[in-house]
């Protein structure tokens, strides 16, 4: 058995080198300007896709989808909290801005606008994005964020066939 546990080393390092990413492919870390919202506003208690927004251990967030697509989920360093793209808003177009939401109106009154840094976890899907967008373009500023979204994903496959060996 002694023989076996160098092979069982190697076996950890080698699993943890692939859990680990790969060089120049690191999570963006931002500095960005916050405000906060509540479903007592227009918006209601459902966001863009139609579900409750959340404020559970995954807060729902607001944004230019051409700018943190539907999915991008991200931690706010100050305050742990982890939140994810659901919902967008029109003030939210053409900015960096993210709204956050809180449950109640004093957690929003609360939050006021904050200039935080927020760590990117994962990077949403501009494709989604646009499929939940497309329809709405009647709104001006829905239409500028597909505007944006097309120009980003131009020349992407729509679906990418499987290469057979």
């Amino acid at each position: 058995m002694p023989k076996l546990r160098p092979v069982l080393l190697i076996i950890v390092f080698l699993a943890a080198g692939c859990a680990t990413q790969k060089p120049g492919r690191s999570v963006a870390t931002k500095h960005v300007r916050t405000t906060a919202y509540t479903h007592t506003e227009a918006g209601g208690r459902n966001n863009a896709c139609g579900q409750r927004l959340s404020c559970g251990v995954v807060h729902s967030a607001s944004a230019d989808w051409s700018r943190y697509p539907l999915g991008t989920r991200f931690q706010i360093i100050s305050t742990g909290e982890i939140c994810e793209i659901d919902d967008y808003g029109s003030a939210l177009v053409g900015t960096d801005t993210i709204d956050l939401y809180k449950n109640t109106r004093d957690g929003m009154r609360r939050w006021g606008v904050r200039n935080v840094e927020i760590k990117i976890l994962q990077w949403g899907s501009p494709r989604r994005s646009l499929e939940i967008l497309s329809p709405r373009t009647h709104k001006g500023y829905v239409a500028q964020m597909v505007a944006a979204l097309r120009k980003q994903t131009q020349g992407v496959p729509q679906k990418f066939k499987k290469i057979e060996s």
